[in-house]
């Protein structure tokens, strides 16, 4: 009936010249002596711990290489004139290739050398970032007026006014828009795709080989807490990947190719691109130095014989005070452990590629028709979609709707949301943990955290700045600007329309597309001790013929960003102290031998229904609102301008919707959960342990499906 059961020291198997290096280093103290450095270097790499702390900086490095994208959104997309829904959709391609093998990982799992498998991916990672920065060495300088940087004057007068080409404004120049120039830009961006999924399959074999190896050579006590120092370690990939950013787009974009005399241009210019690439090559970088030890530990090490020291004291005095009943079922699950171990992993290697492939179907209609399982995973799917757009969007939503700079935007959200959603999660498992909660209990605290998050969004939807006046453009989102608010003040300047050098009128807090469409004729420079403030004159729009000063007007309600982000932050805690809870009901609502199936089924389901349309999603809502589109050889490129109160309005927006449907799905579980109280008394669909080996038994005839 079923797999062999045996002791906890049969569940793997262990090659007898692993055991030969575990006698030789745990042998006599003649024995230690003997052995050299020869000796001593395996004894590293059949250490448990070392591995604990090399994957947990691994997976650092992964996730802050593929979080770094996200940091850098708005950068890339005016470095290379794409709009937020291509910039969206390259965000989510990673998950494209993670999710098309991520299946096969459990057929996979215990037929390979999982270290080196590991490690290897994680050489591919870090070719996927080195790939993800090559657009920048193959791409022309930038040059963030049309101009040449060779004859840097040019930058100032090719966009003041020039009386004596009176006519009608010219076309967008198309003297660059050769089939070579198109050809290179469709490149640069199908490397970037392409970079994106290396990097999704390069994650695959990391994160799933890396938990079950620990996981088969811990010991029984200590692999929960190795697991959970793995993840709190791992948490602060976005966190770094944030603060990267915040660094990297402080500097120049071609910092490795400044032009003589240098530039004009300062970070809070809405001209200004970061040097975006250099955080690839940084993170890249690190991630190939934490790949390296992977091709050094074994296919199997000797499982680890003790308990570590201090939790073996935490646990006797914990007995000390509690009775052994309340102490019984802490006492079972080292028991119970091995046994669902052995039972997984000598089952699973029995199956066929082509077994696996006709079972796979039929596993995932079963779970799928548990309620439980089926709402849980909804409200975690609307909860992944609110994070995945929040996390790609959020910097660039800071940056226009404030005017504060994209590193200034980053260093926030590194800085106080990341944290607070990891000091979330950790609070939920404290609850879960501290206070015993059952499936119900669990159910109330989602609904809680769920509620609480959702009322601390309300404020964000009046939390903003307006849109201020931009001359000749229209305030309506979808209508190309047309000339005349401004009517013949400009018109014998003939300005090409294709420009991009802001301007602002400090008396009415009006801005320009450029000096010319203010109709300034000349251009001054002064010069101070740290700065030099440009200024154009002689400005017919202006009132009096005044003049204007370079750049963007300076927002009137900058100071409320703090606010915003604090908000943002407390809300994002609240809504992560479900993570635990949520996860808990998903283990104790399926059937035994069907829980890491489950977990499989669950995180395919986050990639393909939240993670990869979320940040499409967000990024077409986000385009909704712009009203000024900067054009590239006849095609739309990047938005120059959003009406700042609708972008509000549909960026907070959808946050709340994934928050609400979050909501009613708990709704839903906590009032399945009371159904079934009434109808079965006791008994609910979240069987006790008992009743799960009673099911576990009785099923033999289910033993080929839940081999997967």
């Amino acid at each position: 009936m079923g797999p062999r059961m045996g002791p906890a020291g049969e569940g793997t198997q262990i090659p007898d010249k692993d055991i030969k290096v575990t006698l030789d280093t745990e042998g006599t103290p003649g024995d230690k002596a003997r052995p050299g450095p020869e000796a001593l270097w395996p004894s590293v790499f059949h250490s448990i711990k070392f591995f604990i702390l090399c994957h947990s900086l691994l997976q650092l490095a992964q996730l802050m290489i593929s979080g770094y994208l996200k940091s850098s959104i708005s950068t890339v997309e005016k470095r290379f004139g794409l709009s937020s829904q291509s910039s969206g959709l390259l965000a989510a391609f990673n998950e494209v290739g993670n999710t098309a093998l991520i299946v096969f990982v459990s057929y996979f799992g215990s037929r390979v050398h999982r270290p080196r498998l590991i490690g290897c991916g994680a050489v591919l990672v870090a070719l996927a970032g080195l790939l993800m920065s090559l657009p920048h060495f193959i791409s022309e300088p930038y040059r963030y007026d049309h101009t040449s940087h060779e004859d840097l004057p040019q930058d100032f007068e090719a966009s003041l006014c020039m009386p004596m080409t009176s006519g009608p404004a010219p076309a967008p120049s198309n003297s660059s828009c050769s089939s070579y120039t198109e050809a290179q830009h469709l490149a640069v961006v199908g490397i970037m795709f392409l970079a994106q999924t290396l990097l999704g399959v390069g994650a695959v074999p990391i994160q799933p080989f890396g938990i079950s190896y620990i996981d088969d050579f811990a010991h029984n006590s200590n692999s929960p807490l190795y697991i959970g120092i793995l993840f709190a370690v791992t948490m602060l990939g976005p966190g770094l990947a944030y603060g990267l950013g915040g660094l990297m787009l402080s500097l120049y974009v071609d910092i490795d190719r400044m032009p003589e005399g240098g530039i004009s241009l300062t970070s809070k210019d809405p001209r200004w691109v970061g040097a975006w690439w250099l955080g690839f090559l940084i993170s890249a970088g690190v991630v190939a130095l934490a790949a390296i030890p992977y091709f050094f530990f074994p296919r199997e090490m000797p499982k680890e014989k003790q308990e570590l020291r201090f939790r073996t004291r935490i646990l006797s005095i914990i007995a000390s005070h509690v009775s052994k009943g309340e102490g019984s079922s802490s006492e079972q699950s080292p028991g119970e452990y091995p046994e669902k171990q052995n039972g997984l992993a000598q089952c699973a290697p029995d199956l066929t590629v082509i077994q696996f492939i006709k079972v796979f179907p039929r596993v995932l209609l079963r779970t799928l028709r548990h309620p439980i399982f089926l709402l849980v995973a909804l409200s975690q799917v609307c909860m992944s979609s609110m994070v995945a757009g929040m996390a790609t969007f959020l910097p660039k939503f800071l940056e226009r709707q404030f005017s504060v700079t994209a590193s200034y935007a980053n260093l926030l959200i590194g800085c106080l949301t990341i944290p607070s959603a990891i000091v979330g999660i950790v609070v939920g498992g404290v609850l879960v943990k501290g206070l015993h909660l059952g499936p119900k209990r669990c159910v109330a605290l989602c609904l809680l955290g769920t509620l609480l998050g959702l009322l601390f969004s309300l404020p964000l939807f009046f939390i903003g700045c307006p849109t201020h006046q931009i001359a000749d453009i229209t305030p309506q989102p979808g209508i190309q600007p047309e000339p005349g608010l401004f009517p013949g003040c400009s018109e014998p300047c003939s300005c090409p329309s294709d420009n991009f050098n802001p301007v602002c009128d400090p008396s009415t807090r009006v801005e320009y597309i450029t000096p010319c469409h203010a109709g300034c004729t000349s251009q001054v420079t002064q010069e101070a001790l740290d700065k030099s403030t440009v200024f154009y004159t002689n400005c017919s729009c202006v009132v009096g013929g005044g003049s204007v000063t370079a750049g963007s007007c300076d927002s009137a309600c900058g100071y409320l960003v703090l606010p915003f982000v604090l908000l943002i932050s407390a809300s994002a805690a609240l809504a992560s102290v479900t993570h635990t809870p949520s996860f808990m009901l998903i283990l104790r609502g399926v059937k035994k031998e069907d829980k890491t199936f489950a977990v499989g089924i669950q995180f395919m389901l986050l990639r393909v229904f939240a993670w990869m349309p979320s940040p499409v999603i967000h990024g077409s809502a986000i385009d909704t609102t712009c009203v000024y589109w900067a054009q590239s050889c006849g095609r739309r490129a990047v938005c120059r301008y959003y009406d700042h109160d609708l972008l509000r309005t549909r960026f907070i927006g959808l946050q709340f919707f994934f928050k609400t449907g979050s909501l009613a799905c708990f709704i839903l579980i906590m009032a399945i959960l009371r159904q079934q109280d009434k109808e079965g008394g006791t008994k609910t669909t979240l069987p006790s342990c008992g009743l799960e080996q009673q099911q576990l038994e009785s099923g033999p005839k289910k033993l080929e499906e839940s081999k997967v």
